[in-house]
């Protein structure tokens, strides 16, 4: 698990667009990652949207979507809900296991891998501020603009 303070694990992922996304491309700012299991789903829908509805609140913060999903899923959520911020595909779990965001999953007494559901903020200079892990949906707007604000 990562902890404030730490250097942000580096990234590289195909957007929705099909488009290479640097965590480094944002160097400067303050950019927010966040882990989602599914693209349109309601849990996922549920955390985008609100994310999408506190951007103006959230200022210069970077907003960098991320899940199993292929760019063409993340492509049909990003129009669906017109979210407007980059949807990064991350197919092999890579990214998610190095911020600690792939783990054991338990549903209907079944365990299995897959995304537990994560944001982090990370400052201008690529060090972790805060990490949220196993967040509710509906809290990371919450949780994001406190933080922002308190800084």
């Amino acid at each position: 698990m990562l902890v404030p303070g730490e250097r942000a694990p580096a990234f590289t992922l195909p957007d929705q667009r099909g488009e290479k996304v640097r965590l480094t491309d944002f160097r400067g700012r303050k950019v927010l990652v966040f882990f989602y299991p599914k693209a349109n789903t309601p849990g996922c829908t549920t955390q985008a949207c609100g994310l999408r509805d506190a951007a103006p609140d959230l200022g210069d913060v970077a907003v960098l979507g991320v899940s199993p999903d292929a760019p063409e899923a993340q492509a049909a959520f990003d129009r669906d809900f017109g979210l407007g911020f980059p949807l990064l595909s991350d197919a092999a779990h890579r990214v998610a296991e190095k911020y600690g965001a792939w783990g054991e999953k338990k549903m209907y007494g079944r365990s299995y891998q897959g995304v537990i559901r994560s944001a982090f903020l990370v400052d201008e200079k690529g060090k972790v501020a805060e990490a949220w892990y196993r967040i509710s949906p509906k809290d990371t707007a919450k949780k994001v603009l406190r933080a922002v604000s308190d800084r």
